[in-house]
């Protein structure tokens, strides 16, 4: 008699699931983001933004869309002659009285991170290939990943995400990553469920396969 699988609603595993993809994910990030930062954006600016390491590289949606996230002691966006720095806790200088730094944002350290982000949604797909594995839940993980990066962020920056270049990469990559790893674990389950397993061509083996159920009998 098959053995009958067990499909009840599983809390505290979908919750590993969940909590295991968004740690993979924010992993992946601050593996390429920090060094990617380094090499290529702006070092000055790079440094008034606390570093390329700094967390908000990978949670602030601001660093995406080229925005600033320094602000003065009025709470202003841009920088005022009031405005400074911070590092560390530290404050490191004045805004527009720097002779090292005017201020401006550098509009490459927004192009980095969302290649990161295209590159993390890549990384993805084998996640759920490899953790998720059924074709129907993929959707569902894909999208609670970016909902919890969205409330995260959201809670993070202390505003809600109103750039349309950080929406664009965010329905890039959900879009990417669901139908890469859809048709990769549609196909896996198809291949294995082609599979046949091996007979032992003795006697028992043969009465065992029931031949008699498969082919109509003869009187």
């Amino acid at each position: 008699m098959a053995r009958t699988r067990n499909f009840n609603w599983d809390p505290i595993f979908l919750l590993s699931q969940i909590v295991s993809m968004q740690s993979l994910h924010y992993l992946t990030l601050s593996l390429l983001i920090p060094p990617l930062l380094s090499m290529f954006a702006e070092p000055i600016s790079l440094n008034y933004e606390g570093g390329a390491a700094n967390v908000g590289m990978i949670m602030d949606w601001r660093e995406m869309a080229g925005r600033a996230t320094v602000r003065g002691i009025h709470g202003e966006d841009r920088w005022s002659s009031y405005s400074w720095a911070w590092i560390g806790g530290k404050r490191v200088g004045y805004g527009l009285h720097e002779d090292r730094w005017d201020g401006r944002t550098d509009p490459m350290r927004g192009w980095i991170i969302a290649f990161c982000w295209i590159i993390a949604c890549s990384a993805d797909i084998y996640y759920l290939f490899a953790l998720i594995r059924r074709p129907r839940l993929i959707l569902d993980f894909a999208l609670t990943l970016v909902f919890n990066h969205l409330v995260l962020t959201t809670y993070y920056s202390a505003s809600i995400p109103t750039s349309l270049f950080f929406w664009l990469v965010m329905i890039g990559g959900s879009v990417l990553t669901v139908i890469v790893a859809e048709q990769l674990c549609v196909k896996r389950e198809m291949n294995e469920g082609l599979i046949v397993p091996p007979v032992e061509a003795d006697e028992e083996a043969a009465d065992d396969m029931e031949l008699g159920v498969l082919l109509p009998r003869r009187d």
